[in-house]
């Protein structure tokens, strides 16, 4: 049984607005905490967003490292962060933002999990609504399934 990429810890909610740089700084951070990458992971989600913005529509943005800094993750991981005054991601609206590690070819996994949660509206709204980072933890434990 591997460990699981998201635990309670990593995940946060701020009342504020942030800028896409400080959204990124805080997922790579998070991820850094978690053990799950190296302090070159932040570098490597900025050459990422430089070639393609990682907004993935439904106020969700997932920014996560380039293919040529997997020797920046250490292990699989998530962090999830909710601004409820959002963030502008190249112009749009960004809620959540998802920070990605994933160790080998698991972050294809892991992505397609974030994916199915936010294609659902319903989930969205319930994201949205959940009053406490624990209550945001509950909803999205199916990503460690």
């Amino acid at each position: 049984m591997s460990r699981d990429v998201l635990n309670a810890g990593q995940v946060r909610i701020h009342p504020g607005s942030v800028t896409k740089e400080e959204a990124m700084r805080e997922a790579a951070d998070i991820l850094e905490a978690a053990g799950a990458v190296t302090d070159a992971y932040f570098d490597a989600m900025r050459q990422r967003e430089q070639t393609v913005s990682t907004y993935m529509g439904n106020e969700l943005a997932i920014p996560h490292g380039t293919n040529e800094t997997k020797d920046a993750i250490l292990a699989s991981a998530l962090s999830f962060v909710r601004y409820d005054g959002g963030v502008d991601w190249d112009g749009e609206k960004v809620s959540f933002v998802v920070g990605i590690a994933g160790k080998g070819d698991e972050h294809l996994d892991i992505l397609s999990q974030i994916a199915l949660i936010f294609s659902e509206d319903e989930e969205v709204a319930r994201l949205k609504a959940a009053g406490s980072p624990e209550e945001l933890f509950g909803l999205l434990a199916s990503v460690n399934d």
